[in-house]
């Protein structure tokens, strides 16, 4: 009974962390500002469904990852193609930090613009005092929850 109590309240975790992470692309308006300046705004769904299935990947790599390592079973299947098999990985990975770059990039530059509006929208809802103190407020627990994290070192608990 306690391990699918468990098992309910870990996946209920990462749904919620999961909505929360497309909820900040959906506020951003991250998809339908790719499919706008590439001009392929029939592609928008296609485009929906590649960020969801990267971020089921990512999720799959990074809770499974004993099953995952893809380059040592490569190794064990074809253990002679030692220099190929490094020379593929170092290609793979800059593929993919170029991608994830490209990635990241966007979104911060959709945030930053996103955060022009905020200011239009404290004054629309009336929110004149307070608004520096509570953004302020969300940096210091953004601060405080990556110190709690690396301090107790949850990174290595995996």
């Amino acid at each position: 009974m306690r391990t699918f109590f468990l098992i309910l309240i870990g996946g209920s975790y990462g749904l919620l962390a999961a909505a929360g992470v497309f909820t900040v692309l959906v506020a951003v308006g991250l998809v339908p500002r790719f499919a706008g300046k590439t001009h392929t705004a029939k592609y928008v769904l296609v485009f929906e469904e590649m960020v969801i299935f990267g971020t089921l990947t990512g999720c799959i790599l990074s809770v499974f990852p004993e099953y995952c390592q893809f380059g040592a079973w490569w190794q064990r299947q074809f253990p002679t193609a030692g220099f190929w098999l490094k020379s593929m990985g170092n290609v793979f990975q800059g593929i993919f930090g170029l991608f994830s770059g490209m990635f990241i990039g966007c979104l911060a530059l959709a945030i930053a613009e996103m955060l022009d509006s905020i200011p239009i929208l404290s004054r629309r809802i009336s929110f004149r005092h307070g608004l520096g103190l509570a953004v302020l407020s969300m940096a210091l627990g953004k601060v405080c929850g990556s110190l709690i994290y690396f301090w107790t070192e949850l990174h290595r608990t995996a």
